[in-house]
């Protein structure tokens, strides 16, 4: 069948569909991961992609979810409290879902940038990048680098994008949304607390692996350096870490 190019993503070369399936390159951590995708749909999950195994060239193949990819080009498509709401509901169900998965002996996983703890095996890119959006069904693609982690360190770097806490949005404006964002997901008190901990740090985090990588000439962390992306989270940082009372005063009030 014919393979079409899937393009947009930062890091992922190779991806195709062919016909109701995706098929992209696999890696050491691609058995764990379909053990993870697996375990997700046996629970009823419908958040992330079916995985088919691997096809004659050794590739991954997954289930092709049909759909837009909102960001960047049609962010339009969500209106932005209801978007912030059903993604707090969907990470919620995600996590929810996974606590009970058991990894395969021997699992592993592709870890970028090491988490807070190892509570569950988390995302770790839960993004509008990675979200499509497909009538009620929305779902998050590009499970690779799942590996252990925490759901608030998860989390804080889906409030990152969803709520919108930097490009032009009001402080008072992000900190409504984050607030929306962990009332669907149904946070705790302590919780919430630590959830605007996190915010800084994770964003940080995603900084100092950027320049590690790009000190090292390691592709294609070195492009994305060079492209701005390292100086983004740095601002990004700063940005949340100046405005802690404001999110937690959202948060708690």
């Amino acid at each position: 069948m014919e393979e079409i190019p899937l393009t947009g993503g930062n890091v992922s070369a190779g991806v195709v569909r062919v016909g109701d399936t995706v098929r992209r390159p696999a890696g050491p951590w691609t058995p764990s991961v379909h053990a993870l995708l697996e375990h997700l749909r046996s629970v009823g999950f419908l958040g992330a992609p079916r995985p088919l195994g691997l096809d004659s060239r050794g590739r991954e193949v997954l289930e092709f979810i049909p759909g837009e990819v909102p960001w960047p080009d049609r962010i339009d498509l969500l209106e932005p409290d209801a978007a912030v709401v059903a993604v707090g509901r969907l990470v919620r169900d995600f996590h929810d879902a996974v606590a009970g998965f058991v990894p395969p002996p021997g699992a592993s996983w592709q870890v970028l940038i090491p988490a807070d703890g190892a509570e569950i095996i988390a995302h770790h890119d839960l993004a509008p990048w990675n979200l499509v959006v497909d009538g009620p069904r929305w779902a998050f693609i590009d499970w690779d680098t799942a590996a252990p982690g925490t759901r608030l360190w998860d989390l804080a770097y889906t409030a990152n994008d969803f709520a919108l806490l930097t490009g032009g949005v009001a402080p008072a404006e992000a900190a409504r949304r984050m607030r929306l964002l962990a009332d669907a997901y149904d946070l705790a008190e302590a919780e919430r607390r630590e959830l605007v901990s996190l915010l800084g740090p994770r964003a940080r985090a995603m900084h100092d692996f950027l320049a590690a990588q790009a000190a090292v000439g390691k592709e294609p962390w070195t492009r994305l350096w060079r492209e701005g992306h390292g100086t983004h989270w740095r601002h990004r940082a700063g940005y949340l870490e100046q405005r802690h009372d404001v999110w937690l005063r959202a948060l708690l009030d």
